[in-house]
């Protein structure tokens, strides 16, 4: 059973940064790729980031491109979000996913999320104005 476990959200003034962590467990981490959607109330659930099993690609919604950064250490089976320059917008609920998919075509379907079969519980991110 795969479990993915987030943490790092909190509230954080307009501005500010925030680094994300999603621990995973129950296979092998570094065979699959990893990515974040999330929710903001009142909208539908949106990809955010995703990134390859070796870390060699990485895939952004334009909406965090040169904001956000994806990264993960397989020694740790942790992917990260370091998020900056936060805004209100950014307030949303953040997933951590993992796919049973093989990643050689990440790129064609990063942002399906009908691709991701394992989503963790979630982790609010609230930045005050």
């Amino acid at each position: 059973q795969v479990q993915l476990v987030e943490s790092g959200g909190g509230l954080v003034q307009a501005g500010g940064s925030l680094r994300l962590s999603c621990a995973a467990s129950g296979r092998t981490f570094s065979n699959y790729a990893i990515g974040w959607f999330r929710q903001a109330p009142g909208k539908k659930r949106e990809f955010v980031a995703a990134i390859t099993s070796t870390g060699g690609s990485t895939y952004y919604a334009n909406s965090v491109k040169g904001r956000f950064t994806i990264s993960r250490d397989n020694t740790k089976n942790t992917v990260y979000l370091q998020m900056n320059s936060l805004n209100a917008e950014y307030t949303a609920i953040y997933y951590c996913v993992t796919t049973l998919f093989p990643d050689v075509f990440l790129r064609l379907w990063f942002s399906t999320e009908g691709r991701y079969n394992y989503w963790g519980q979630g982790t609010q991110v609230t930045v005050s104005s």
